[in-house]
């Protein structure tokens, strides 16, 4: 196993409905906050957030994740993944900085081109547009180079000379350094997993990828990790690059999961394929059971034993006491396959 730390991924959902526990985006938030504190506590080793637009997810993730930062002091705090086709690179670089610095060093940004969304070219609304001959995903990779540049430091705007008293070009301010070795790219093909490592970015897998060759989901994840590692060896770059793969993780440990999970287990552990953004999509299963069982399981999932960080995807919307408590469950089955660490000192 090359696992070496474990970080939760909430979605952030709300919904006022009977059995929901996060009935608002205030709730949302906050109780994410929350989250992420228990789970330092609990010695999970990372909090990331899913970003959306025009839903009833979470947004703009630089505010939470500054809360998150003020709150905590060891735990990695990251997204996964922010839409880059929606952000305005320089502005994002300013925010991601300051985030950095607030949280001493901690962020951890997964970025993309986005995923199927509910609204139309909802990034038109925001003010971004492809240009003739190119697509969204042209876009989301152009602002991406932009946003990494300017973190790195690079000259971006022309001085005033009566302002500075010289002239040449200023880079965005504050900077936070190493940040640049910390952004992770969303990659859902083994192609795009390739162009990641040519880049020199960490790689996010999740638990859905937009391809399929007929091999199990997690045979084919371990093919894009071959890849990525293989370009990134060729490309020359010298630091060791993070993977990280996203599981759904539900150890069945009291009344409470088994109410809500129990049914689920006698019928979870296949792959799903189905038709996504116009192909054949991939989806991972969900690893739902007793813990003894879950060892067993993940102990033959070879995409999570080739990855440095797995990313639990958890059930939001029943709350902070729940998904701690699922936390500290993942945490001990974690143990078991060797994932485990003590927890640093919080404080």
């Amino acid at each position: 196993m090359n696992m070496t730390k474990i970080g939760f991924l909430s979605f952030g959902h709300w919904q006022n409905v009977p059995g929901s526990r996060v009935r608002s985006a205030r709730e949302s938030l906050t109780q994410a906050i929350d989250l992420a504190v228990a789970a330092e506590e609990i010695g999970i080793d990372g909090a990331y957030f899913r970003v959306h637009h025009f839903a009833p997810q979470q947004a703009s993730p630089f505010p939470l994740l500054a809360a998150v930062a003020a709150r905590t002091s060891r735990i990695e705090i990251g997204t996964g993944v922010i839409d880059m086709r929606y952000e305005n690179p320089l502005y994002m670089a300013e925010e991601a900085a300051m985030t950095d610095l607030i949280a001493d060093g901690r962020l951890q940004l997964g970025v993309s081109r986005g995923s199927p969304e509910t609204s139309l070219a909802g990034y038109e609304a925001f003010g971004y547009v492809p240009a003739p001959g190119e697509t969204d995903a042209d876009m989301a990779r152009q602002h991406t180079a932009l946003f990494r540049q300017a973190i790195d430091g690079a000259g971006i705007a022309a001085a005033n000379p009566q302002m500075t008293g010289r002239d040449g070009v200023l880079p965005m301010s504050p900077l936070s350094d190493g940040l640049g070795e910390r952004i992770w790219w969303g990659a859902g093909t083994r192609a795009t997993a390739e162009w990641t490592a040519e880049q020199g970015m960490n790689l996010m897998s999740s638990t859905l990828l937009t391809e399929d060759t007929g091999v199990p989901f997690d045979q084919l994840q371990l093919e894009q990790i071959e890849r990525f590692r293989r370009v990134w060896a060729e490309s020359g770059w010298e630091r060791t690059p993070r993977v990280s793969v996203s599981r759904s993780i539900i150890p069945i440990t009291d009344d409470e999961s088994r109410h809500y999970f129990g049914v689920r287990a006698q019928v979870e552990g296949q792959d799903q394929v189905g038709h996504l953004d116009g192909g054949l999509a991939r989806f991972g299963r969900s690893y739902i059971g007793e813990p003894e069982q879950l060892v067993e399981q993940l102990a033959t999932d070879a995409a999570v034993a080739a990855a440095d960080t797995v990313l639990i995807t958890v059930p939001n919307q029943l709350g902070v006491d729940f998904n701690a408590r699922l936390l500290a469950g993942v945490r001990a089955v974690g143990a078991e396959l060797g994932w485990d660490r003590e927890p640093a000192p919080v404080g």
